[in-house]
């Protein structure tokens, strides 16, 4: 199953910071699930000042559950960075899945 995660950073005036302090480690994770297949898509969010602001993530995961124990691993959650996150179950075509995936 195939989830959307928008995380949205804190607005305070460290935010900035935190995210840029774990944004490496944030970075090589969804590098190394991409690999895996599990991260399908990640992109930056940016505010009307220009800086990032939040995340959107599309994962290929099969529950929920799952889902649950990335976040806990995630470094912008672990870095306090994320400060609202949204969790959408979805369904992305298949002409946009790797190969090796089929759609449920």
């Amino acid at each position: 199953m195939q989830f959307v995660i928008v995380g949205r950073d804190g607005s305070d005036e460290q935010a900035l910071a935190r995210r840029l302090a774990c944004r490496a480690e944030h970075l090589q994770a969804c590098k190394e699930m991409k690999e895996a297949g599990t991260m399908l898509f990640g992109a930056a969010l940016f505010g009307e000042a220009g800086n990032m602001n939040g995340s959107l993530i599309v994962l290929d995961l099969p529950t929920r559950d799952d889902v649950d124990r990335y976040l806990e691993q995630e470094p912008y959650v672990r870095g306090n960075v994320w400060q609202n996150i949204e969790i959408t179950p979805c369904a992305v075509g298949a002409f946009f899945l790797p190969q090796s995936k089929t759609q449920v």
